[in-house]
């Protein structure tokens, strides 16, 4: 095993997680932790878009062996999904957790003995899906995680759609940051996610994140320890913009950023029916993904052999 200690781990011994919780808690008061900049008063109840108060809320917990192989390997990747979210697409695959709002409330205390769970099961890491609205509250439940003997890799799984301040203060907390880049055009941005601004947001994130950790370290073993690793989900009809986006990333990031490019599209949530999205791709959809990759010049590429190749 290689020789590695998480991020958060030395920020805790420095004394600087510590300050920078108080920071994130306090946040709350106006809250402007996404690009929506609510200005909800969340510690005093009330809501935003997030519709997420002064407590996060976790749908499920578990050992997950359903993500990119580097952060599953034999133990399973340590998955905490949060209840809601700030960007709320209408094809969400998760949408009973993230518009119907599955979950129950926990404090700092139940989210600590979460992490701390998944960890004594073997996974490798601390995966939290949809974190950008519950921010202060993963940081804050931290302390005592660490205090609870959490050692393992924190890696934070985002739709994107997050603000370089909110990331600047995760800088040297989280370990492995793993972002969607879902929408080139703006059109489909407002769409489908009433986020125009959605590219912009997402590339000035993706840039801050990669500032951060930089390319993706994958150990000896095969787990990944630190670094980015950006999601990519391919969409009927090209709509995700896929050539754009990988340029952006193979000039703009670096060669040498993973990236999964993603087959498993489907008409969840509100996209049965929909005129452009009410389908699965096709498998020359999904080929032709693959290949502007490549042209990008892109060398670290996860996918899949689609259902009939």
């Amino acid at each position: 095993m290689d020789l590695f200690e998480s991020s958060y781990l030395k920020r805790y011994r420095e004394g600087n997680l510590q300050d920078k919780v108080r920071r994130a808690i306090e946040g709350l008061r106006d809250c402007r932790f996404c690009p929506r900049r609510c200005g909800a008063n969340r510690l005093e109840g009330e809501v935003g878009v997030c519709r997420t108060g002064r407590d996060a809320m976790v749908a499920s917990f578990q050992s997950h062996f359903g993500e990119e192989s580097p952060l599953v390997g034999t133990g399973g990747s340590g998955t905490i999904f949060f209840s809601s979210c700030n960007l709320l697409c209408t094809f969400c695959q998760n949408y009973e957790i993230s518009h119907l709002m599955e979950g129950e409330r926990v404090n700092r205390e139940g989210l600590a003995a979460m992490m701390v769970a998944l960890q004594r099961r073997g996974c490798h890491n601390i995966n939290l899906v949809s974190p950008t609205h519950v921010v202060p509250q993963v940081m804050e439940a931290l302390v005592p995680a660490i205090e609870m003997g959490l050692t393992v890799p924190l890696v934070y799984n985002t739709g994107g759609y997050d603000s370089p301040e909110t990331l600047q203060l995760l800088s040297g907390i989280v370990d492995i940051y793993m972002p969607d880049f879902k929408f080139w055009d703006s059109r489909w941005a407002e769409r489908f996610c009433h986020a125009p601004d959605y590219r912009e947001r997402v590339c000035e994130s993706i840039l801050e994140m990669h500032r951060q950790v930089g390319d993706l370290i994958i150990g000896r073993d095969r787990i990944a320890r630190h670094g980015l690793l950006v999601r990519h989900l391919v969409m009927p009809g090209g709509i995700a913009g896929t050539r754009e986006i990988m340029n952006f990333l193979a000039e703009k990031i670096s060669r040498g950023t993973y990236v999964n490019i993603m087959a498993q599209y489907h008409p969840a949530g509100k996209a049965a029916g929909d005129p452009i999205i009410g389908r699965r791709i096709t498998r020359e959809e999904y080929d032709r993904a693959l290949q502007e990759a490549v042209r990008a010049g892109l060398r670290r590429l996860d996918w899949v052999r689609f259902p009939g190749n």
